[in-house]
């Protein structure tokens, strides 16, 4: 018999269960709550980040972050994780509407957004907009921490942008 008797008390078993390396167990938890409550998005929001980040199963991890987005598409945490998969995916498309779509939800860092698409510019050897895009992230950054991040992005954006310059030579006699 479960000691747990909501969804919530279930919920936060499942996180303790993660912070302690449980995996399995939490994984059994989280799979209990989109049983009894379908719509509580939190549980497939941990579900995506566990197939993400620990069995590296990106399309059942996308399956989880964009039914976590239907059912609550104001809970600000999924989106970066989201944008960080489509991004390996190399799903173009998908890239710029789940962008657009998190700038405009509350609670959302705008810095996290804006060096994703950055970093998708600059996959894509679009290297002005990659620069463009970790300016943004650097002016709505407001951690100390991860200023040299950015900076560092800047950067290595620079020396491609000069790096793909027309060298041209005068030679003089």
């Amino acid at each position: 018999m479960d000691i747990y008797t909501t969804v919530e008390e279930k919920y936060l078993q499942a996180i303790e269960e993660l912070r302690w390396g449980e995996l399995p167990q939490a994984l059994h938890y989280f799979n209990e709550i989109i049983v009894s409550a379908p719509d509580y998005a939190r549980a497939y929001f941990q579900l995506g980040n566990i197939y993400q980040n620990h069995f590296k199963d990106y399309k059942t991890a996308g399956y989880y972050y964009k039914r976590c987005i239907e059912l609550d598409p104001d809970f600000p945490e999924v989106y970066k994780p989201y944008l960080e998969l489509v991004i390996i995916l190399k799903m173009r498309k998908l890239v710029k509407q789940i962008a657009e779509k998190a700038l405009l939800v509350p609670g959302v860092c705008e810095s996290h957004i804006y060096e994703c698409l950055g970093l998708h510019a600059e996959q894509q050897l679009n290297f002005e907009e990659a620069a463009n895009h970790f300016k943004k992230a650097e002016l709505f950054n407001a951690l100390h921490e991860e200023q040299r991040t950015l900076q560092e992005h800047q950067t290595r954006v620079k020396g491609k942008i000069n790096s793909t310059k027309v060298m041209i030579y005068d030679l003089q006699g």
